[in-house]
């Protein structure tokens, strides 16, 4: 047999082998691993629920929307930062950094944060202006939920995965089935079989925790291009 057939047919041997032992569900890792690195924690100190304590601690999500030599814009809820201080974004699990509110606007329950730290990955946004007749695309959700609470156990620092369905297009909202676990709020909502951001995490039910609800992402983007037109929104 000819030297390059042999070659030939020995490589597509082992890709034929490597495609056979992947899983049938890697889009959900591919998409995890598109939005993955672009996600950080949000800490802060809030004004507290009882006077006789000096302050709460508050946690939330957020997305990195732009990075550069100056830094990095970091897109979450404006209800989590209202009246915060002392807020910290926690990148890539171990590195925590100080961040400042540069907007927020509080209809929308979207804010604008910044940081010092430079060159970060930046979200894959997409679009939510199609999505009225794509009802029950699988769409999927990297956050932080009650982060505390996994500290409190000693279970460490860690995003978590969840994914489900795009449920129904809200009022200014897109209703998905996924329960928005206090943390998570900020976290980037995003198409499985493309990684595309469609959503910013915000709220559910107190009744009904199945069901979540996302700012859509083009209601995020023209508040970027109104507070953030510099980096290219």
């Amino acid at each position: 047999m000819p030297r390059f057939i042999a070659a030939f047919l020995s490589a597509l041997a082992l890709f034929t082998s490597a495609c056979a032992g992947r899983y049938p569900d890697d889009r959900y890792v591919n998409a995890a691993n598109s939005v993955r690195p672009s996600v950080v924690l949000l800490t802060m100190k809030v004004p507290p629920e009882k006077k006789e304590d000096k302050y709460d601690d508050e946690y939330a999500t957020g997305g990195v929307v732009a990075s550069g030599p100056w830094g990095a814009d970091i897109l979450s809820v404006s209800h989590a930062v209202e009246g915060a201080w002392d807020i910290y974004a926690t990148i890539g699990d171990k590195t925590r950094v100080p961040v400042k509110v540069i907007a927020r606007d509080k209809d929308l329950d979207v804010a604008l944060l910044r940081t010092n730290h430079r060159g970060l990955p930046v979200l894959p946004l997409g679009s939510s202006s199609n999505l009225a007749t794509q009802l029950g695309r699988d769409v999927a959700l990297v956050g932080y939920p009650i982060p505390d609470e996994f500290e409190d156990e000693d279970l460490g620092l860690a995003a978590s995965f969840n994914s489900g369905h795009l449920s129904s297009l809200r009022k200014h909202a897109l209703e998905v089935s996924l329960p928005i676990v206090p943390g998570e709020s900020g976290a980037p909502v995003f198409l499985i079989d493309t990684g595309a951001v469609i959503g910013i995490a915000e709220s559910r039910f107190d009744d009904e925790h199945s069901i979540g609800f996302a700012l859509p992402i083009d209601d995020a983007k023209k508040f970027l291009h109104k507070h953030d037109a510099a980096h290219g929104f």
